[in-house]
């Protein structure tokens, strides 16, 4: 048994492994996409956290509408934790943002009001 699941796991280590980097993040995506996720994202000015969202599913890299070329910002959809403790209370809604890959620090998102 242990020898046919090494030999069925050596192709797919070594497929997996001639594929580029962008190509090993798209199929972790997509692994993430279907198996879910829980994830956290903070913003921080200096030492002081400025921002959190919590129950973030995934953040993905803009693409051009026309081009298809990859927008120097990455996006995602998460609750808006507003007093900052970690969990989903009444009044704290799923919004949109948008986290810059640009020098000047910023993340953009939905006004939850």
């Amino acid at each position: 048994m242990k020898r046919i699941i090494l030999l069925l796991s050596l192709p797919l280590a070594l497929g997996l492994s001639a594929c580029t980097q962008e190509t090993q993040n798209n199929i972790g995506r997509s692994i993430n996409n279907w198996t879910g996720v829980n994830g956290v994202l903070e913003v921080y000015s200096g030492e002081k956290l400025v921002k959190r969202f919590i129950k973030v599913d995934k953040m993905s890299t803009a693409m051009g509408t026309n081009d298809s070329k990859e927008r120097p910002y990455r996006f995602g959809y998460g609750v808006l934790d507003t007093n900052f403790n970690g969990v989903v209370d009444a009044g704290e809604k799923k919004v949109y943002f948008e986290v810059s890959d640009y020098s000047t620090p910023y993340v953009f998102h939905e006004d939850p009001n």
